[in-house]
C-alpha cells in the first residue's frame, strides 16, 4: 500500500482539527466542510472503502456508529446525518473507510 493520507492523519504525521479518538477510532474536521458541522470518523486500522468490510469487521462498525453518536452529543447535536461513499462513482476521493458526520443546517433529501 502506498501512502494513505488518513493514517497519516490517525498517526498524527499530519496535522489535523483532532476531535476525539479511541483505542480504534479517530474523528476530525473536514478540510472542505459541506455543512456547519462536517466531521470525519475514520478507523486506525486501515480498510479502503466499505465494500472492503468483513464479518470481523462488525464490531468496528458499531464502534463507528457509537462514537458518531457520542462526538453528536458532546458537540449538542440532535439532528445529523452520516454518509459513507463507497468508491469514486459514489463520490469517495480518499480510499481509506471514513464516516461522514453532518449538521448544523437543514437536510434536504433527495440532495439538489
Amino acid at each position: 500500500m502506498t501512502q494513505c493520507l488518513f493514517c497519516e492523519i490517525a498517526a498524527g504525521k499530519i496535522p489535523s482539527k483532532k476531535v476525539d479518538e479511541t483505542n480504534s477510532l479517530f474523528s476530525f474536521r473536514d478540510i472542505h466542510p459541506q455543512a456547519p458541522v462536517h466531521i470525519l470518523i475514520i478507523p486506525k486500522k486501515h480498510i479502503s472503502k466499505l465494500s472492503e468490510l468483513t464479518a470481523g469487521d462488525v464490531q468496528l462498525m458499531g464502534e463507528i456508529t457509537a462514537f458518531a453518536n457520542q462526538i453528536a452529543s458532546i458537540q449538542k447535536l440532535t439532528d445529523y446525518r452520516l454518509v459513507v461513499n463507497n468508491g469514486a462513482e459514489a463520490g469517495q476521493t480518499v480510499f481509506h473507510l471514513h464516516v461522514h458526520l453532518l449538521a448544523g443546517r437543514k437536510m434536504n433529501w433527495p440532495p439538489g
